[in-house]
């Protein structure tokens, strides 16, 4: 499978990165083993995860992601042959959080241990700490690449202007620079990535991992009556999208989808792939047989015509 340069970080990856946010959640560690072997199998390689998943769940303290790819690894090996993107800083419950020097260097510990890993290639700031100097978690980070802990950094999350201020401190005081941004980005949710941050992430040549790139389920094209919101844990929050737009959006996926063979989810991730300023799209499975529309979608290449009925259909 061809690899895509990840910003100027070094790493090479394949167009999808599986989101772990899952593991150990909704995908119990048996489930999340068959998935990560299906991923590999089928010639992918990056998996992202957080020190915070899944800290929302009821007896969950945050790490649970990470400890199921951890133990994935130890019981695979191969770990030089998988690219892992972990996260720092989103506060957990009682732990703490932000990204403050220490809190760093505690954080860092504690996800190499659950991974079972001596480095993590991409650790990224999951928000911007605006109690912290930018130049103190540049700094932070910059000893963990000393360290051989880290191998690149991204910032998730972060606006055009805060990842701008980032940038320029990296410049101006010598400190390693963000080389990805994780925004929330997909076919439904446009304008919060496009109108700024793009700009800046094709001008400064930044990889781009959006997160939530099939809008939590809705762009696969279950929900579409209110009688499919109780489908799945997140159906819930499909309501909001039906709308107007909404609909036009899935009869667009629907249309292309049908004159290229193709499900709905496959077709709005070969959109997002197919995106100049993307690098790989960030989807999560819970079953092999998702993970299958996942990987179907590397291998879809959209038209000019199918691209430009998406565009016009969620503009």
């Amino acid at each position: 499978m061809q690899k895509r340069e990840l910003g100027s970080s070094g790493l090479r990856i394949a167009p999808l990165m599986l989101g772990g946010n899952v593991f150990g959640w909704t995908a119990d560690e048996a489930a999340s083993f068959r998935i990560l072997d299906a991923f590999v199998a089928a010639g992918l390689d990056a998996v992202d995860t957080a020190d915070v998943y899944s800290s929302w769940v009821p007896g969950h303290k945050g790490g649970e992601s990470e400890a199921v790819i951890g133990n994935w690894l130890k019981a695979r090996g191969g770990r030089s042959k998988v690219v892992i993107a972990s996260k720092v800083g989103w506060d957990k419950k009682d732990a703490g959080g932000g990204l403050a020097r220490d809190y760093i260097h505690k954080a860092v510990e504690a996800s190499l241990k659950r991974l079972q890993t001596d480095y993590i290639d991409l650790y990224q700031a999951h928000h911007f700490d605006k109690t912290t100097p930018i130049e103190e978690t540049l700094a932070a980070f910059q000893s963990l690449i000393q360290q051989g802990k880290v191998r690149a950094i991204g910032a998730s999350n972060y606006t055009a202007p805060l990842l701008a201020q980032a940038l320029e401190a990296s410049a101006a005081k010598a400190l390693p620079r963000y080389d990805t941004l994780q925004p929330h980005y997909n076919l439904y949710e446009r304008a919060g990535f496009e109108k700024d941050l793009e700009p800046l992430v094709l001008e400064k040549g930044l990889g781009v991992v959006p997160y939530y790139a099939l809008a939590s389920g809705f762009l696969t094209g279950k929900y579409r009556t209110e009688a499919d919101l109780g489908k799945s844990i997140r159906g819930g929050g499909m309501k909001s999208r039906f709308n107007e737009r909404g609909f036009r959006i899935l009869k667009a996926l629907d249309g292309v989808s049908a004159r290229l063979n193709a499900r709905p989810a496959q077709v709005a991730l070969a959109w997002l792939i197919a995106r100049p300023s993307i690098t790989a799209p960030i989807a999560s499975a819970t079953t092999v047989e998702q993970l299958e529309d996942l990987v179907a979608a590397t291998r879809l290449k959209l038209d000019h015509e199918a691209i430009k009925e998406l565009d016009q259909a969620s503009s």
